[in-house]
């Protein structure tokens, strides 16, 4: 029944969803011992729930723990192990607190105001390029060069390195989905032993010569005895994965939708206040990261069944922004609603971080795009990758026309 690298779940996996919602009892992924959980509040009770943690570390006995990681082919990775499986995401506790605090102050709405400018003008160069193209590869050509360019700027990587960021984010990123064969294995270790080796050599230089970055304010704070070296770089590399690969997906379905519902562009064109209604609504439908998962430390009840301390959950956050008994009509683009408490970016303690600046893309991005071009045309139906962790397609092929005031100024 459940099949997540199946063509089937990566074209619709709201379909297998509803069929998860529809049991009486979580189902049970024999494939990763944990139960999925699809309702949403059943999702929100889990990922709020005091006694729930992303890592059993501290928790269970090395012994058990080394265990889990052969299940899971997680063991024989040493750096990996270091600066992937641990890092802020997988953390809880004390240790949460203190990492996820010490960037907090960087990603507050105010504070990524201040990249609106130079975010602005890349996304315009960009445009600049590919505008007098008939037909884009929307994935390829467009939305895969845009995280790299903003997180390298919050960060303090040069842009002519976003395209090697990308490659070692993705080859790491594809190892936490439900497919951890030896040959995939390998290729994380791999590109997590570069990407350390990379960020070790920026870390020196910005040591010798400060700047402006979120970096070399990392570098002050470890100073202070706030990082160890090993979270210093699990950090700065969680910062470059988490916003490469999520945002090209979200930019990537929230066209893609667009293009199936246009009433909607037309009404965004006509009025772009809706614009933050819609880019929440673009989250909600297809959410980029739909899978995260949680240990519980104590004995738990969810429709009446019992699970005991240890017990791991799937939180399934794109089921969950398509239940019915949450959202009306849950499978229409509606940017009229004004009850969205989509999921999208979890919730609780390990809510994305990101999220402002994800929004700030959105917002700069599609006014852009609204104001540039006069229309957008579907040339074929796009594949969407396959995978439990991820939701976005694997290519968008489009036609588009610029705007004619534009045409009229050239």
């Amino acid at each position: 029944m459940f099949d997540p690298l199946s063509s089937a779940f990566a074209d619709n996996p709201y379909a297998i969803y509803k069929q998860l919602a529809l049991m009486d009892k979580p189902y049970y992924f024999a494939d990763h011992d944990m139960w999925l959980l699809s309702r949403y509040d059943d999702v929100s009770e889990i990922a709020l729930h005091p006694n729930s943690v992303r890592s059993l570390v501290g928790i269970a006995t090395p012994t058990e723990l080394a265990e889990q990681q052969r299940k899971a082919n997680w063991h024989d990775m040493p750096y990996h192990q270091r600066f992937v499986q641990f890092s802020l995401l997988d953390s809880d506790g004390e240790t949460h607190r203190r990492l996820r605090g010490q960037l907090f102050r960087s990603f507050t709405a105010k504070k990524l105001a201040g990249l609106e400018e130079a975010i602005q003008g890349f996304v315009d160069q960009l445009i600049d390029r590919l505008q007098h193209k008939q037909k884009i590869d929307f994935v390829a050509d467009f939305a895969a060069h845009i995280p790299g360019y903003v997180i390298g700027l919050l960060l303090g990587t040069p842009p002519e390195d976003c395209t090697q960021l990308r490659e070692w984010s993705e080859k790491i990123v594809q190892y936490f989905d439900v497919d951890r064969s030896n040959q995939r294995k390998q290729i994380a270790e791999t590109a997590t032993q570069e990407f350390y080796q990379y960020l070790l050599d920026l870390k020196q230089q910005r040591i010798e010569k400060p700047e402006n970055d979120l970096i070399s304010r990392m570098i002050e704070d470890q100073e202070l005895g706030l990082y160890s070296d090993d979270e210093f770089i699990s950090t700065c590399m969680l910062i470059l994965m988490a916003g490469h690969g999520s945002t090209i997906d979200v930019l990537s379905s929230g066209m893609h939708t667009l293009l199936k519902f246009p009433a909607t562009i037309q009404r965004l064109r006509d009025d772009l206040s809706l614009l933050p209604n819609a880019i929440q609504e673009m989250f909600r439908y297809e959410s980029p990261l739909p899978f995260f998962h949680r240990h519980v430390l104590k004995e738990v009840q969810i429709r009446g069944h019992h699970f005991p301390a240890g017990t791991t959950f799937g939180l399934l956050y794109g089921a969950a922004n398509r239940d019915p008994l949450q959202f009306e009509n849950p499978d229409q683009f509606n940017i009229d609603r004004t009850r969205n408490s989509h999921l999208a970016f979890g919730r609780g303690v390990h809510s994305c971080l990101g999220n402002h600046l994800a929004r700030l893309n959105m917002k700069i991005i599609f006014t852009t795009l609204l104001d540039r071009f006069s229309d957008f045309e579907l040339i074929d139906e796009p594949h969407y990758k396959p995978g439990l962790s991820i939701r976005g397609p694997r290519s968008l092929n489009i036609a588009w026309a610029l705007n004619q005031r534009l045409l009229d100024n050239n």
